[in-house]
């Protein structure tokens, strides 16, 4: 299905939209998988809020012109999909990573992924899906923020307690002495 001129523009309208507020970016070839697959893939990438779109090459390097994304021009050929993580930088890698753990995706070959205006290769996949959410680098802030003040609390209690024991051996010492 070719698109006329009109289409085309609102496809890299739409492409560079979602790329300039995007966090990262994976280009998968989607080659030899089925329409169900495909479609299953586009229902997950929608329950973790990942932007997925099949658009071709030339369209996707326009699109990617003049974002953090443009290093993955280089890297747009062949039959690529691309994600896009809106909400955390790791969402559209766990997708594929998630995805492809079944045996039948295996198709899905990831090409390239891209973070801060860098390209990294696809080998670099699990490192950027083992990226915390926001809300979990949120709470590993806090539990490191809050490890020092709950080891002072602790150590203030620790004085009554250790006060209490030394009482308490005395005590003893002093009954068995009776």
């Amino acid at each position: 299905m070719s698109l006329n001129l009109a289409e085309k523009q609102a496809v890299v309208t739409e492409v560079a939209k979602v790329a300039a507020s995007a966090h990262s970016a994976v280009a998968a070839e989607y080659r030899g998988l089925s329409v169900t697959q495909i479609t299953h893939l586009r229902v997950k990438a929608r329950e973790t809020g990942v932007y997925l779109r099949v658009v071709k090459n030339t369209l996707a390097r326009r699109a990617v012109q003049g974002t953090e994304f443009e290093c993955l021009q280089a890297s747009l050929v062949g039959p690529l999909i691309l994600a896009f993580s809106q909400q955390d930088p790791g969402a559209a890698a766990r997708l594929f990573k998630e995805f492809l753990k079944e045996k039948a995706n295996d198709k899905l070959v990831v090409k390239v992924l891209a973070v801060g205006g860098q390209a990294f290769p696809a080998s670099e996949l699990d490192r950027l899906a083992s990226l915390p959410t926001r809300d979990e680098a949120i709470s590993l802030l806090m539990a490191t923020l809050r490890a020092p003040l709950d080891k002072f609390a602790r150590t203030l209690n620790e004085i009554p307690g250790k006060l209490v024991r030394t009482l308490d051996a005395l005590r003893q010492q002093k009954e068995e002495a009776a």
